[in-house]
């Protein structure tokens, strides 16, 4: 059995789920590791007997790869993917794709182009209650969307500065409306508003919500707060005719879904590990047994342009229309 050969760069909370995830396939061998802090970059490696890289350019000059995963911060991307690009590596990488919307289109235009397999971390779409939920909602499309991520703000000091993140919207809040894309259906138009920081830790908003018009007609609100000292609420909740459906994460293994019609209410509880999932679907589809990733780049961004969309509608006061954007 050939063994792919892949890297990763990156070695913080994610990228450590991946290499955990990725150690443990027979037909897969990690044989390289990058971090821009080279420490980091030496322990992670150690651990899984792979090679250090000082950064992700070198380990990409350096290795021959079947693939590379890329873990890094919302301003580390652009130039890490046109060099796999460059080199003919598929990659999968952890979202969001940019701090913008501009680099994420300039390296999708890329990938079309090349025709390079690809895969993006949404991570929910992997679930079986989310599939389960997609089931029901079929027969009764939803009506009524309401989305929360309400958090306290990540201890790492890139995060709360908008430059480096982009935003709890675009780099957190993403999975929220990948989700309601993926059971509603792409958004027509959003409008926003935002409270602006005032801890003195960045400016990245206090709190955020986004109101959505879906192209099925369905109405809805997605919102965001960085304020709380614990994770209070990541979920999704879709209204339709009879139907209520709730979809919850407590941690990345602990998924509530919760059905409620008028007889009564059920609810399904998941340890799935969504991370260990994605990253065999993506090794699957490099052996030629799957044809695509659930979430290949083009349709991430689709995702990643909703997400811009709404923190921009936020900051400059607007509504912004994504119809006949693509993307």
């Amino acid at each position: 059995m050939r063994r792919l050969r892949v890297g990763c760069v990156g070695t913080g909370f994610i990228a450590g789920k991946h290499l955990h995830a990725l150690a443990g396939f027979d037909d897969v061998e990690v044989v390289a590791v990058a971090d821009a802090v080279p420490e980091r970059a030496r322990q992670a490696a150690d651990r899984i007997g792979a090679r250090a890289h000082a950064d992700g350019l070198a380990l990409l000059d350096n290795e021959d790869l079947d693939a590379v995963w890329l873990c890094v911060p919302p301003f580390a991307h652009g130039a890490l993917e046109a060099a796999a690009i460059d080199r003919g590596v598929p990659f999968f990488v952890e979202k969001p794709l940019a701090t913008d919307l501009a680099v994420a289109r300039t390296v999708a235009d890329r990938v079309a182009a090349s025709g390079l397999a690809t895969a993006v971390g949404y991570h929910w779409r992997h679930l079986g209650p989310v599939q389960r939920a997609a089931e029901l909602l079929a027969g009764e499309p939803a009506q009524l969307v309401t989305g929360y991520w309400l958090d306290k703000t990540p201890g790492v000091g890139w995060w709360p500065h908008r430059d480096n993140s982009g935003s709890q919207v675009i780099e957190q809040t993403t999975h929220i409306f990948d989700l309601a894309r993926h059971l509603v259906g792409d958004v027509a138009t959003v409008a926003a508003a935002e409270r602006p920081a005032e801890d003195g830790r960045g400016d990245v908003p206090a709190a955020a919500s986004a109101l959505l018009r879906f192209t099925s007609g369905a109405v809805g609100s997605i919102s965001s707060a960085r304020v709380l000292g614990w994770r209070h609420r990541v979920a999704l909740n879709l209204v339709a005719e009879g139907l209520v459906v709730e979809l919850t994460e407590r941690s990345l293994t602990d998924h509530e879904l919760r059905v409620v019609t008028a007889d009564g209410e059920d609810v399904i509880r998941s340890d799935e590990d969504p991370i260990l999932a994605e990253d065999r679907e993506f090794l699957d589809v490099l052996l030629g047994r799957v044809s695509q990733a659930r979430v290949p780049y083009d349709e991430a961004l689709r995702t990643h342009a909703l997400a811009c969309a709404a923190d921009r509608a936020a900051r400059d006061g607007t509504t912004v229309s994504l119809l006949g954007e693509g993307a």
